[in-house]
């Protein structure tokens, strides 16, 4: 692997699992064993590290959501597996949430660099749903649930509110 890319696979966990603050260069440089020059060569500071970190951390996200429901064809199965898609990604990363919600809640609100790359993967979701559906209120409305899910998943560690979201969509879409 080139330096740059063993600097983006260290980011990819230590952004994920330790959080943005408190992930520093100096830990991102010694774990992925490259010098500090070569880190500077590549990115100009911890914040474009951090854009390219969730640009990756989308394309991973979306790839993954895409296979995940695939297999379904019908409107309804293919949301319903969405929010299963959500517990399984909480089983793998041990209910670490959104890697983008938690990044904004780390930021500066001014921070117009990051928070567009946050707003885009947000706007790329809520398309997801928008196209699954083709019905901008229903597709709003599974995009909020969505949201939430991720949260309180991630705050009270369990998917049982994505369960029963579940049965509240099946209301939703009959």
């Amino acid at each position: 692997m080139s330096p740059k890319e063993r600097i983006l696979e260290k980011t990819f966990s230590l952004f994920h699992t330790q959080g943005y603050n408190a992930t520093g260069i100096n830990q991102i440089i010694e774990e992925a064993k490259v010098a500090k020059a070569s880190f500077y060569q590549h990115f100009k500071s911890k914040e474009d590290l951090c854009v390219a970190f969730l640009n990756q951390r989308h394309l991973f996200w979306f790839e993954e959501l895409k296979k995940f429901t695939a297999k379904e064809e019908d409107t309804r199965l293919k949301i319903l597996a969405s929010f299963d898609f959500l517990i399984y990604m909480n089983k793998n990363e041990n209910f670490r949430g959104c890697s983008f919600l938690n990044i904004l809640s780390e930021i500066q609100s001014d921070n117009i660099k990051i928070l567009a790359v946050i707003q885009s993967h947000k706007a790329d979701l809520r398309t997801y749903f928008a196209e699954v559906l083709n019905d901008s209120l229903l597709s709003d409305h599974l995009y909020l649930l969505f949201e939430s899910c991720i949260i309180e998943s991630q705050l009270f560690k369990s998917n049982k509110l994505i369960e029963q979201t579940k049965k509240i969509i099946q209301t939703l879409i009959l």
